[in-house]
């Protein structure tokens, strides 16, 4: 774990290296998707028999090996403890509100010219989600895919998902059952991507790809681009937290580790003006971590990646922090957060307050918790709505219309050394 003081002259140099730190894949796993992919643009459903075995550990061998049944998926819903029934039912309940205000109005109206113009929206026809099912399975980045996308109107929705040894998690398919969804095939690394994405004899392709996965589903994600659409380029988990003295330093420590347990590549940082508190917020990391049955993962990530910030004055100084860095998740907890959010450009997401732990955005609070890792919040937001639907404009002119803004049409074209397109105006400006 590092220790940075804002007073110290290195601070600039090392809070640089932090910011500029790639905690992502290299060019080796870059090689290897490519492989993968190339194997299962070819072979289809033989390559993903091959890769299933060898790396789950799992044979595709009848049909009944491949796909998990909406009926197995309400099994699992009605055997799980009820409380966990009424929390996913909760989760989505939340989840689907917050999705639904996001949809966008189409537009049609007259300018002042008489054109005729607007745009009308509509959702992509297939949607695939990858469910990750390795280090840990998500029965909530389930619900943040799927309910998205059944809002905004996609009819099919898939989801592949790796089962290693066969096993699947009852929460994922529990989650799968409150999220109606009833196309699951148990395949998962960048090789389901691959079929997502090309198709292969048994699963039909789909026009966008979304959900989280590790360095090898995000290399696949990032060169199958354009071949699908994709949510984004997802990097390993990260949180900034900042923190006046007034806080619980335990509260603070388990905030850090929320993200720390996650993977040993994930980063944990915390900004506050009190060096005390720092040293007490360290303390309480160390004996959490004991504590937890991630301790191992949390652990090196901690070390590894972990960051502790001081600075002379956390309001003028830690908003231009938060910038650089621009984190997947911002807990500001202080005593007026909302000046702050005021001044931060570049955050997935932002936690109001002392008593709105990141945890909480995870699962129900309704925001989408896939969120832009890797400083990509400076240029891209958290899965929505709008990544399964896209617009498409129209105009429509009268005579009027086409008189007023016709000729300049023509001249642009002109300009621009394109006579066909000049004369398909021309022609009918006389």
């Amino acid at each position: 774990m590092q220790m940075l003081s804002s007073l110290d002259p290195e601070f600039e140099r090392r809070f640089s290296r932090v910011v500029e730190a790639r905690r992502e894949a290299g060019s080796d796993v870059a090689g290897q998707v490519a492989d993968i992919l190339r194997t299962v643009r070819t072979g289809g459903d033989e390559a993903l028999v091959q890769y299933t075995q060898r790396y789950d550990g799992y044979t595709l061998a009848e049909e009944a090996d491949w796909k998990i049944t909406s009926e197995r998926c309400a099994e699992a819903y009605t055997q799980i403890d009820p409380d966990l029934r009424s929390a996913l039912d909760l989760a989505a309940e939340r989840i689907r509100a917050y999705h639904e205000a996001q949809l966008p109005e189409n537009r049609d109206y007259i300018d002042e010219a008489g054109v005729r113009l607007g745009a009308v929206w509509r959702p992509v026809d297939a949607a695939g989600l990858y469910v990750p099912g390795g280090r840990a399975a998500y029965p909530s980045s389930l619900l943040m895919n799927a309910i998205p996308a059944r809002v905004a109107g996609v009819e099919r929705i898939v989801v592949v998902t790796p089962t290693p040894k066969g096993n699947s998690n009852p929460l994922v398919l529990a989650a799968a059952h409150v999220a109606g969804i009833e196309e699951i095939w148990r395949v998962g690394g960048a090789q389901a991507v691959g079929a997502l994405a090309y198709g292969t004899g048994r699963i039909a392709p789909v026009d966008v790809i979304t959900g989280p996965g590790n360095a090898y589903v995000a290399e696949a994600k990032r060169q199958l681009f354009g071949v699908v659409g994709i949510d984004m380029v997802a990097g390993p988990s990260e949180i900034l937290v900042v923190a006046d003295a007034n806080n619980d330093p335990d509260w603070i420590a388990a905030d850090l580790l929320s993200q720390a347990e996650h993977d040993p590549t994930s980063q944990s940082i915390l900004i506050t003006d009190d060096a005390g508190f720092a040293a007490l917020v360290e303390d309480c990391v160390d004996v959490q971590i004991s504590q937890l049955s991630t301790g191992k993962t949390a652990r090196a990530s901690w070390n590894d990646h972990g960051v502790i910030i001081v600075v002379n004055d956390i309001a003028a100084e830690a908003p231009a922090l938060i910038n650089r860095l621009a984190a997947e998740h911002v807990e500001l907890a202080i005593d007026d957060p909302e000046a702050m959010l005021a001044k931060i450009r570049h955050a997935g997401s932002v936690f109001l307050g002392r008593m709105t732990p990141e945890a909480v955005g995870d699962y129900v609070a309704g925001p989408n918790h896939v969120l832009p890792t890797g400083r990509r919040a400076r240029f891209s937001s958290g899965l929505s709505v709008l990544d399964f639907m896209k617009r498409t404009s129209f105009i429509s002119l009268d005579d009027a219309a086409f008189a007023a803004i016709g000729p300049a049409a023509a001249t642009l074209a002109h300009a621009e050394g394109l006579p066909a397109h000049a004369k398909s105006v021309e022609l009918r400006l006389k």
